[in-house]
């Protein structure tokens, strides 16, 4: 049963880490129904995260590359690509390490994780409904390269919000995006980026953290999870970019509140 939920749990996180929805949510509420709690638990789901940063990784591994070319100068490449990073990921980490306590042992429940849901969602609703109301003048940035400073702190300051379990780094990151000018592909490719030392530095920070309450007959279980968040992380961003084609973030926003309802309906 354990390497069943494994399983699923992985599958879960690849398929929504990247898309506005909440993968810790969904792992927290999933993780309920499956009875796979307690601080292994949390442990596992933030480790399998590392999975899906990979898909990311091997996806965009020339954009990745270009941040190790540091004869350029311009655009998110070099050293200039690696500070709008930095700049980016220094906020989320600086309040995860101090509150990571309260984080862990408070924010991670059922209950906390619906209202995350349903914040976001409504949070989702009304941005794209400005950007629909607004026009296109209000998007004056496209394209990864077209980033400044300014953005990349604007945005680590929104990542900060999905601290909160069910707020969704995904959504927090590409809202942030979207509300400071950048073009909705644009934010949700920079939301790809950044994923990689935020939740890096999460998952290492949480093993580190929980060595004690690990065994060497969990290897096998976190290696399912790994695995599996994985292959579905890589199918789930492909997906997630065709669906941008042709469609807005609207159908996500009541995904989030329908499910926030239904589980505070069953918790109650």
């Amino acid at each position: 049963m354990e390497y069943l939920s494994a399983l699923i749990l992985g599958l879960v996180e690849g398929l929504t880490e990247f898309i506005p929805v909440s993968s810790t949510g969904h792992l927290i509420l999933v993780g309920r129904l499956l009875g796979f709690e307690g601080e292994r638990a949390a442990t596992f789901e933030i480790f399998i995260q590392l999975g899906a940063i990979l898909a990311v990784v091997l996806l965009y591994k020339e954009r990745f590359w270009r941040l190790l070319d540091f004869r350029k100068v311009v655009g998110l490449a070099g050293w200039r690509g690696l500070g709008l990073i930095g700049l980016t990921t220094f906020p989320a980490l600086l309040v995860g390490v101090v509150a990571y306590p309260i984080i862990k042992e408070r924010l991670f429940t059922p209950v906390t994780a619906a209202i995350g849901l349903g914040i976001g969602g409504l949070a989702i609703l009304i941005v794209e409904g400005r950007m629909a109301s607004n026009g296109s003048e209000k998007v004056h940035k496209a394209g990864l390269d077209s980033l400044t400073f300014r953005d990349a702190l604007l945005v680590g300051l929104f990542q900060c919000l999905a601290l909160w379990p069910g707020i969704s780094r995904a959504a927090a990151t590409i809202l942030g995006g979207m509300l400071i000018g950048l073009e909705r592909k644009t934010a949700v490719e920079y939301s790809f980026l950044i994923a990689v030392p935020a939740l890096c530095a999460a998952a290492f920070y949480d093993l580190y953290k929980s060595l004690e309450i690990l065994q060497p007959s969990d290897i096998p279980v976190f290696a399912i999870g790994f695995l599996t968040a994985f292959l579905s992380a890589w199918i789930a961003i492909k997906l997630f970019l065709r669906f941008l084609g042709s469609h807005t973030l609207i159908p996500f926003g009541w995904y989030r509140i329908a499910l926030a309802v239904l589980v505070l309906l069953i918790l109650a």
